[in-house]
C-alpha cells in the first residue's frame, strides 16, 4: 500500500447536508491524504452514503466546503468531478443491464475523462487498452462478452469497480463494495482492492463488514447521526467507548480484537 506523503489529497471542512429538518450529515471535517485508504463505518442511516453523495456532486452539500487537490469542488457537477479524477461504486449494482461487460466498460473508458460533445463513430485503441487495463485489474479478463443482466452478483460489483477504473481516477469512492457477498468473494474484492491501492489510487470505502473494512484500511472513520464519532488507526476501535456502544456492540468488539491481532 502507497504510503501517505505530501498535502491532502481531499479536504471536507465543516461539511453539512440537510434535507428539510433532517440533518443527514452534521459538520464533519477530515483530510485524505494521497495514497491512504480511509474507511468509513457506522449503523445505518449514519449519513455515509449521503456523505459520498456531497463529495461526488450527486447531491451538493448544504453547507462547508470540499477541497480536491487544492480546488473548491464543493459545487460541481458529477461528470465534472469523473473528469477531475473521482470516481465512484454504489451500493446497488448500476449497469446498462441490455449491453456486454466490455461495453459498460467501453463507455466509463470514453466518457469518464472528458467531455465527448460530438462522440466519435469509433472507440479508439487508447480506450480499448483502458477497457482492457480496467478488466483485467478486477478479475473479469474473458467474460468481456456476457450480457450484464445476466452476470453474478459478484460480476456485476466487479463490473461497476472496473468502469470507476476505466476512467483512470485518483480518488477511488466505494460504497459497500462487499456487500452480499460471501467469505470467498469477499476475499476476491479485497484482493483486488489491495492492487488498486498499492497501484497509487487514494480509496475511500464504506463498508459493514469489518474485517473487509479494518484490513484494508490505514485509518477509520466512524459516522453517527451524521457525526464523526472516531477517526484513527483501526486498531483504536475497539478501545473506544462510544463506538463500542452504538455501533459493534461487545461481541463483534471482542471479534474485530481477535482479527486486529492476527493482523499485528
Amino acid at each position: 500500500m502507497a504510503t501517505a506523503v505530501g498535502e491532502p489529497l481531499l479536504v471536507c471542512r465543516n461539511v453539512s447536508k440537510h434535507f428539510g429538518a433532517l440533518t443527514a450529515v452534521n459538520n464533519l471535517s477530515f483530510e485524505l491524504m494521497p495514497g491512504e485508504v480511509l474507511g468509513i463505518g457506522g449503523p445505518n442511516g449514519a449519513g455515509k452514503t449521503t456523505l459520498f453523495e456531497a463529495i461526488s456532486g450527486l447531491n451538493p452539500a448544504s453547507a462547508g466546503e470540499i477541497l480536491f487537490q487544492g480546488r473548491n469542488i464543493t459545487n460541481l457537477r458529477p461528470e465534472a468531478l469523473c473528469h477531475a479524477g473521482i470516481a465512484r461504486t454504489f451500493q446497488l449494482n448500476a449497469g446498462f443491464d441490455s449491453l456486454t461487460v466490455r461495453g459498460n466498460v467501453q463507455v466509463a473508458a470514453y466518457f469518464g475523462r472528458r467531455n465527448r460533445i460530438i462522440p466519435g463513430l469509433r472507440i479508439g485503441r487508447d480506450v480499448e487498452a483502458l477497457v482492457d487495463e480496467a478488466l483485467a485489474a478486477v478479475g473479469l479478463t474473458g467474460k468481456d462478452d456476457q450480457i450484464v443482466g445476466r452476470l453474478a452478483v459478484l460480476d456485476r460489483k466487479l463490473l461497476m469497480l472496473a468502469g470507476a477504473l476505466a476512467s483512470q481516477p485518483t480518488l477511488l469512492l466505494m460504497d459497500e463494495p462487499v456487500g452480499g457477498l460471501n467469505p470467498k468473494e469477499i476475499d476476491h474484492v479485497m484482493g483486488v482492492v489491495r492492487a488498486i491501492a498499492a497501484s497509487g489510487i487514494t480509496i475511500i470505502l464504506i463498508e459493514h463488514v469489518m474485517r473487509f473494512l479494518v484490513q484494508l484500511s490505514s485509518r477509520v472513520l466512524i459516522m453517527h447521526h451524521g457525526e464523526k464519532i472516531f477517526e484513527g488507526k483501526p486498531e483504536g476501535l475497539i478501545q473506544d467507548r462510544n463506538v463500542v456502544d452504538v455501533y459493534l456492540g461487545e461481541g463483534a468488539s471482542r471479534r474485530l480484537g481477535a482479527l486486529l491481532e492476527e493482523r499485528a
